[in-house]
């Protein structure tokens, strides 16, 4: 038995669960998500497998803020390797999904995992960087539909262009973080600053008057607020 899964891949597809659900029914296939939103592709995979499978087809899309789909590969692989004797032949696509007329030609030319998932033990990624930042964006549904993928681009952007990497500030996406109705939130830490409706020129600005110039961008701040501050 042959089944097919279309995985959302980026911060932002768990949003729009609706309309990759969708997508995923007229293609014949399951919907699972890499980050941020269930049922994760390790999840779906081995349900599958329990029930039989015996040859499973993945299917990224993706967004500008997503992994590459090599990402979607390792993670494939990792779990192939790690569910054991039983496990199906594994295939992914060799790019994302970008309409839904290429489906057909993605799975075709679906190849099967073979690493065995050594790609997730790279030494990169074994050390907790030294970042004397960390910025959280928030990918929550209300920060996703106002905006919130154009944002991280930018921050992404204008990190790149003063020279900043993970060493110097690490941009994390997050899952929802509150205030909804100042979206899109953006957080800073060790600072512990916050920041709301911050588009992509405020994501400049964060970067430039924040994380390069040391001062918060008052005009995009949010109040640091707890239940103590309304007692009497």
């Amino acid at each position: 038995m042959t089944a097919f899964v279309l995985v959302g891949t980026s911060p932002g597809d768990p949003a729009r669960r609706g309309e990759l659900l969708g997508l995923a029914r007229r293609v014949g296939a399951e919907l699972a998500f890499l980050q941020l939103g269930s049922p994760g592709l390790g999840t779906t995979l081995t349900r599958l497998a329990d029930d039989g499978a015996t040859r499973v087809v993945v299917v990224g899309v993706g967004g500008a803020t997503g992994p590459g789909v090599s990402w979607l590969r390792r993670v494939a692989a990792h779990w192939w390797a790690t569910y054991g004797a039983g496990a199906p032949e594994l295939l992914t696509a060799p790019a994302y999904l970008t309409d839904e007329t290429g489906w057909d030609d993605l799975v075709s030319r679906a190849r099967p995992v073979t690493d065995g998932g050594a790609g997730l033990r790279s030494g990169a990624w074994e050390d907790v960087p030294r970042h004397r930042h960390q910025v959280l964006v928030c990918r929550g549904p209300r920060c996703t539909a106002a905006g919130a993928e154009e944002s991280a681009g930018a921050l992404v952007l204008a990190l790149a262009e003063h020279g900043l990497g993970d060493d110097d500030v690490l941009l994390t996406q997050t899952g929802c973080q509150f205030p909804c109705n100042r979206a899109p939130v953006v957080t800073v830490h060790p600072d512990d600053v916050w920041y709301g409706t911050v588009d992509p020129a405020g994501a400049a600005a964060l970067v430039a008057e924040h994380l390069v110039g040391g001062t918060p961008v008052e005009r995009l701040r949010l109040r640091r607020v707890t239940s103590r501050d309304d007692r009497p």
